[in-house]
């Protein structure tokens, strides 16, 4: 099932994000895990699980670290779980300049790396800036697999974990999201809630 929702509350009268300013052809693709759910009740379905009150303080943070890299999403592309709803809305109330097309899709709760990547591909040409927010181990692999070049270090600690509403944030060359090819990003920077200032 694909929801797509095109407004979003949000004034327009500020700066465009930094994925908007390159002078060639560029591609932001930014991969954040869903912020950490709680196990309170252990008979809830995985897919019901909320937010703990960890996660619902690091998804604003997030948000709030995003906006202030003036990386503005121009489609969203978000598993339909509750854990990642919340975190996505917890996350765009903190971007005041945002309005994404959103894209809730049943297919990405716990999708391996080939749906998700297929999903990117599929993203229309019209958006600079695309930010898929899902789950573990997919993202993580995904993250590994479409990251060709980078900061050692960031590469290094990506590559070790890829924790609750961490955030990879990888730029591509190109005219089309269908042309994002397995180590062919740069990652231009990896945060975690823990290593934002």
């Amino acid at each position: 099932m694909l929801i797509s929702i095109t407004d979003w509350t949000g004034r327009s009268d500020l700066p465009i994000g930094a994925c908007h300013a390159h002078a060639r052809p560029m591609r932001d693709l930014i991969l954040y895990r869903h912020a950490k759910s709680s196990w309170d009740d252990l008979d809830l379905d995985d897919f019901e699980r909320p937010l703990s009150p960890r996660g619902a303080k690091a998804a604003p943070r997030m948000g709030n670290w995003l906006s202030a890299q003036r990386l503005i999403p121009d489609c969203v592309l978000c598993s339909t779980s509750v854990r990642t709803r919340a975190t996505l809305t917890l996350s765009l109330n903190e971007m005041e300049a945002v309005k994404p097309t959103l894209l809730f899709e049943d297919a990405l709760y716990l999708a391996n790396p080939s749906v998700l990547l297929n999903h990117i591909r599929a993203v229309s040409d019209d958006a600079r800036c695309c930010m898929v927010l899902g789950h573990n181990p997919g993202l993580h692999a995904l993250a590994l697999e479409l990251t060709g070049q980078g900061r050692k270090r960031d590469i290094t600690q990506l590559a070790i974990k890829f924790p609750t509403a961490a955030i990879a944030h990888l730029r591509f060359e190109g005219e089309s999201w269908s042309s994002v090819q397995a180590a062919c990003g740069q990652l231009v920077q990896y945060v975690t809630p823990r290593t934002i200032s």
